[in-house]
């Protein structure tokens, strides 16, 4: 890409050194497997043994060397070319734990297919469905996913055993905290390589800390050493079920997916061209489709759910190592660790306390995110209770089970946590809010009097009650003035020109209408003679500017009426 920003050592079509592409692919292969602790609390509850849990590390470990590959390429509509491969992914947690409750891995696999596919419907509708997307939305999502991690976690961490009484163990409770304390610790006071990787030292310092207190199973551990250091992932595939029960929860999820592959693929553009105005959606869609059909290759292999990890994109920013090329380095490690059973068995052995530790500390940055993205915008009064009222409804199931009572037994078990309830509220008032959204106002020009401040003061005004952004501001002034000095100049126009600007979150239209001829607007530039020689040349040049600073325009005539129309993305 072009202007490439400062300090960003490899753009991403730039081919690193063979040495640099290898330790930056180990580099986000260490980030990545700290998420494989999604797969392996799946299976532990859908009551699966070790080597069943095991078996689905390494699939999913296949499963995102395939999706790696899947993202950093560029083939037709497939793949955005960034460096934000898929991980094991916090929104299918929450599914796909329900999933192995009610169905088994089965109903997991089967149900991570139906996921996948659902994204990549949605990757082929993105133009059409910015208004349901919102920034507000978006950040809602990611939010409520973080809510619903940090509580599933925390019921992992302190509530997996229980004594006589029906209280958590005090050791395993004692144990997560202690995990969480020093996660948090490294995180805050922590400098370098302690901070890069507070979430794997305090893993293993949980781990150690359980072998001392005699907290692993010897049966397992004896499975660890016994097992191989190569061999094929396990054949025993309990194959595919789908169940309607939990169809809304993995579509809340794919929605979920959709959002946070949008917002990477977006981070990702932004960090590599300097100037850069407005995301492409084009590589968006890439970006989404491939992450869509990840998923299905995950559900077909048995492997857990995935998502385009934001950490490998602040990764590869931080860094400043963004090639695509690293992408390949990233999915032959990934390729070689599936191979290795004593990988997943180890990652099996962990102590729930420990793992549920992970997830609580990881639901933190979850929730951040969201209130981030959530308030890059001004919030009005719609935008806030739209946030506000999904908040409370999500919580409200999670706190009070009951609160779904009135609703079939099939659709609780899906709207009962925070993620998909509160998501569906939430996209349910957006819909709702957009009545009455788009704003109009209009001013009058008589050709005499033609003032281009007062036109420009006039966008300028509105841009700024509007929020819009500077950079669409400036065009449409552009076009305002121009197209009404040319209509008034030319003679085209006869008597007053209405001007009419209307606006919503996404599009911003001007329309200016008068009596007279429609304005013509070549798609090719008039040449100097033309431009010298014709009596029109000047206005049909005029005209040609004009359609290069605008999205779209268009220009007619009905009756004695010609309008001239403007649309700028926003």
């Amino acid at each position: 890409m072009s202007h490439k920003p400062a300090g960003l050592l490899y753009g991403v079509d730039d081919k690193p050194p063979l040495g640099v592409n290898v330790l930056s692919g180990l580099q986000h292969v260490g980030l990545m497997f700290i998420y494989l602790v999604y797969p392996v609390l799946v299976a532990h509850a859908a009551g699966a043994t070790p080597e069943v849990a095991s078996s689905m590390v390494s699939f999913t470990l296949l499963a995102m060397a395939v999706g790696t590959v899947l993202q950093v390429m560029r083939f037709r509509r497939i793949g955005s070319g960034f460096l934000c491969q898929p991980a094991p992914s916090v929104v299918y947690v929450v599914p796909s734990m329900l999933a192995a409750q009610h169905g088994g891995l089965s109903a997991v696999f089967g149900m991570t297919i139906v996921a996948g596919l659902v994204e990549m419907i949605l990757a082929r509708g993105l133009p059409h469905l910015r208004k349901l997307f919102t920034p507000e939305i978006t950040g809602l999502v990611v939010l409520l996913s973080g809510i619903s991690v940090g509580v599933v976690g925390l019921r992992t961490a302190v509530g997996t055993t229980v004594d006589a009484g029906g209280v958590p163990a005090g050791i395993d409770m004692t144990l997560g905290l202690a995990t969480l304390g020093l996660m948090v610790a490294l995180n805050v006071w922590g400098r370098g390589v302690l901070r890069l990787y507070c979430v794997l030292i305090g893993l293993t310092a949980g781990c150690l800390a359980a072998w001392a207190l005699g907290r692993f199973d010897s049966v397992e551990v004896a499975h660890v050493s016994a097992a191989p250091l190569l061999a094929l992932p396990g054949l025993s595939h309990p194959g595919w079920s789908f169940h309607s029960s939990l169809l809304l929860a993995f579509v809340v999820g794919a929605v979920a997916a959709v959002l946070k592959t949008i917002g990477n693929v977006t981070t990702s553009q932004k960090a590599n061209q300097a100037n850069w105005v407005r995301a492409d959606m084009r590589t968006v869609g890439g970006g989404v489709m491939a992450d869509g059909l990840g998923n299905v290759v995950a559900g077909a292999l048995g492997a857990h759910g995935m998502n385009s990890s934001t950490g490998a994109v602040g990764l590869a920013s931080a860094t400043g190592v963004t090639s695509w090329r690293v992408g390949y380095s990233i999915a032959a490690i990934l390729l070689v660790a599936a191979f290795v059973p004593k990988l997943g068995l180890l990652v099996n052995l962990m102590p729930r306390a420990v793992l549920g530790a992970a997830l609580v500390f990881s639901s933190t940055f979850i929730v951040l995110n969201g209130l981030v993205i959530m308030t890059s915008r001004l919030l009005d009064a719609r935008k806030t209770l739209v946030i506000g009222l999904s908040i409370v409804m999500g919580l409200a199931v999670e706190i009070y089970p009951g609160f779904l009572v009135v609703l079939p037994p099939g659709l609780r078990a899906s709207l009962g946590n925070a993620m998909v309830f509160g998501t569906l509220v939430g996209l349910g008032l957006n819909l709702l809010f957009r009545i009455g959204l788009r704003k109009t106002v209009s001013m009058t020009v008589q050709p005499g009097g033609l003032d281009p401040e007062a036109l420009e003061d006039f966008l300028e005004m509105q841009g700024g009650v509007w929020g819009a952004r500077r950079d669409v501001i400036v065009r449409a002034k552009f076009n305002l003035v121009q197209s009404i000095e040319t209509l008034a100049s030319s003679g085209v126009a006869n008597g007053p020109l209405v001007i009419e600007a209307s606006f919503d979150e996404f599009n911003l239209d001007l329309r200016v209408s008068y009596d007279g001829d429609a304005l013509e607007l070549p798609q090719v530039r008039p040449t100097i003679e033309e431009i010298i020689d014709s009596g029109d040349g000047e206005r049909r040049l005029a005209g040609f500017l004009l359609r290069q600073f605008a999205d779209r325009v268009s220009s007619r005539r009905v009756g004695p009426r010609a309008t001239v129309a403007f649309h700028f993305d926003h």
